[in-house]
């Protein structure tokens, strides 16, 4: 479980048609190293800083789920319940940008776009 606080970017993904061209683009600007993760019948990336083999960001193939999602990187907010920020961004003029999605056990989290279009996502953790 994270401690960060609720409220915190806790994650961030990059969303592009392309993701081996992109993850290989950021390795060579950043520094990154790609450690592929199995999504069936591709690999997406978890970008790790090189001297600590620690996870950084990901970068994502728009494919089933993704694949409408605009080419920029999404931001994972936490939040403490993550129906209350669900209800809280439809009454103030959000729309939901995806289903509301397991990562693992312990957490979930949708994908939203907020009235002036940005979008991002809400991330749960849950006990």
């Amino acid at each position: 479980m994270s401690t960060a606080p609720i409220g915190s970017v806790v994650w961030t993904d990059l969303t592009v048609k392309n993701a081996d061209n992109v993850k290989d683009f950021y390795a060579q600007v950043v520094g990154w190293q790609a450690n592929p993760v199995s999504m069936g019948d591709y690999d997406d990336f978890t970008m790790q800083l090189p001297s600590k083999n620690q996870n950084v960001v990901g970068i994502c193939h728009a494919k089933g789920d993704n694949a409408n999602l605009p080419a920029q990187w999404l931001l994972y907010f936490k939040v403490a319940n993550l129906d209350d920020s669900i209800s809280q961004t439809q009454a103030g003029g959000g729309k939901l940008l995806s289903a509301i999605k397991h990562y693992g056990s312990q957490s979930r989290y949708i994908i939203i776009q907020d009235p002036a279009g940005a979008v991002c996502a809400l991330f749960e953790e849950t006990p």
